[in-house]
């Protein structure tokens, strides 16, 4: 799938917006291939794989589009 990095945190986290998705898709920085947190900004497109986690959907092998 791919995305837009909607919202990053100073937690090491954030949220990805989904085309024809209502809900963001929330991401960790210890998911991240190839980019560190650091280099990632809003507005960036990603590309990611979706996993079920304890708490929803989250976003995994997430990496520059």
């Amino acid at each position: 799938m791919t995305g837009t990095i909607k919202t990053l945190t100073d937690k090491g986290f954030g949220f990805i917006s989904r085309e024809g998705e209502a809900k963001d898709i929330f991401f960790h920085s210890k998911e991240l291939v190839g980019v560190t947190f650091d280099e990632l900004q809003t507005g960036d497109q990603v590309s990611f794989e979706v996993v079920d986690s304890e708490k929803g959907p989250a976003a995994t092998k997430v990496s520059r589009a």
